[in-house]
């Protein structure tokens, strides 16, 4: 049987969230799958002057995509999808072997917003980069994943905590260090198994970003797989669906009307305070440069701003079944009924009537259903990447998300059919049709 359209769009987001562990990942994966479809890799020490069709800029866990029609005059307007490719999880500290009571245990730090409770009694691997002694001096940089069940967070069994079940918080200072061996701590034991998985040399490590994930792998939940169920859902659907979209415009029938531009930022869960975060001037940077290398001056680089659109896609809430009440009465997604648009009057997100036009219009041309989505007036609103390049870039901006439930947990769960939607409007926006 030939699998239907939703399906086969899920299957291969399974297939990216397996390969991208980490956001550094996520960058090789998304870099990886527009090379294959004729995007080719900048740098800022190149001579960008006259380039044209697919283009990126990767850095870290960061990375600017877009495509540049045959033609395109230098003030014609961007499409932009922003992204990001963290998750909250747990980090490795610089200093990591450590123990007691005659286990040796891993040093970590609670990056984001974590519920820690479901990093408990998880078989946890570790993946990242490490940075490497190079040639001439100058580090470079290796990509390591070890799927392997190395490490593990032991719960309290309950025998030793009647209160566990009574809401009491984990403490988060003293009891998240994973367990992955018997004995006393071996001082650079953990950088040796790294750095062996990674085929390098121990003493060739100058520092490293590692962090752990759950080896768990994605699948589909629900009496008719109507569900996925993977890590890290919060924010690779949308990445996925961005790279999707941005490959699908780039490589369809008609030549898209404006300059489809996919951003994919590190660091939101934490702000977004980098140089490869949303805060930075890497996206305003490339593309102002971007501008000028087709001849563009100041006047087409204000001009191509002032037709710019952008949508933020992060993950949002579907309603909870247990939990109705701490969600607005009148808007309540569910899975499968396509994305959201998020609008929070506090400018939380950054949505307006305009953004919800355009986004709309979108879904319609794309035969996709959409639901509105506003926090329940008692609870804070949560944000993400769109106000700060609304700001940043002066652009309408509308923000929108697959609906999903256990959002920053180890494993989230989102409808089957949503990721499929959301890369289908994506791609009516950046095709402009």
């Amino acid at each position: 049987m030939t699998p239907a359209p939703h399906r086969s769009h899920t299957d291969d987001l399974l297939s990216f969230i397996t390969a991208s562990p980490s956001p550094y990942h996520v960058v090789a994966s998304a870099a990886q799958r527009l090379e294959k479809a004729g995007f080719r890799e900048l740098h800022g020490t190149d001579d960008w002057t006259g380039a044209t069709g697919g283009l990126f800029v990767s850095r870290a866990g960061a990375l600017i995509a877009w495509y540049v029609p045959e033609g395109a005059a230098a003030h014609t307007p961007f499409r932009i999808v922003g992204t990001h490719t963290d998750s909250p999880n747990l980090r490795i500290k610089p200093a990591p072997d450590t123990g007691t009571s005659g286990w040796r245990q891993i040093g970590v730090e609670i990056y984001g917003g974590v519920p820690l409770n479901t990093w408990l009694d998880r078989d946890l691997g570790i993946s990242g980069r490490l940075a490497l002694r190079g040639p001439d001096g100058v580090p470079r940089s290796r990509l390591v994943q070890i799927d392997e069940p190395l490490l593990r967070v032991p719960q309290l069994a309950i025998h030793l905590d009647r209160s566990v079940n009574e809401g009491v918080a984990l403490d988060r200072q003293r009891h998240i260090a994973p367990i992955w061996a018997l004995g006393e701590p071996r001082e650079g034991e953990l950088l040796h198994r790294v750095a062996a998985a990674a085929g390098e040399d121990p003493a060739d490590v100058l520092g490293w970003d590692l962090m752990l994930h759950d080896i768990q792998p994605p699948g589909y939940l629900g009496v008719d797989r109507e569900f996925v169920v993977a890590s890290r859902l919060d924010n690779q659907i949308s990445v996925h669906a961005g790279v999707t979209a941005l490959v699908d415009a780039a490589t369809g029938a008609a030549q898209p009307a404006f300059i489809p531009v996919l951003a994919a930022f590190d660091h939101e869960e934490v702000g977004s305070g980098s140089e490869t975060g949303a805060q930075s001037p890497m996206l305003e940077r490339i593309l102002s440069r971007s501008v000028a290398a087709r001849g563009g001056s100041d006047e087409d680089w204000s001009r191509a701003l002032a037709g710019a659109f952008c949508v933020s896609a992060d993950m949002a809430h579907a309603v909870h079944p247990n939990y109705s009440e701490r969600h607005d009465p009148d808007h309540r997604p569910l899975p499968n009924g396509g994305p959201t648009v998020k609008v929070n009057v506090n400018q939380r997100y950054a949505t307006d009537s305009t953004g919800i036009a355009m986004f709309t219009a979108a879904a319609e041309r794309a035969g996709a259903p959409w639901q509105p989505f506003v926090s329940n007036n008692a609870m804070p609103c949560g944000t993400s990447i769109g106000p700060l390049t609304a700001a940043r870039l002066g652009v309408t901006t509308v923000d929108v998300g697959v609906p999903g439930l256990s959002m920053h947990s180890a494993r989230e769960l989102c409808g089957v059919r949503d990721p499929g939607y959301l890369a289908a409007i994506l791609t009516t926006i950046m095709v402009g049709d």
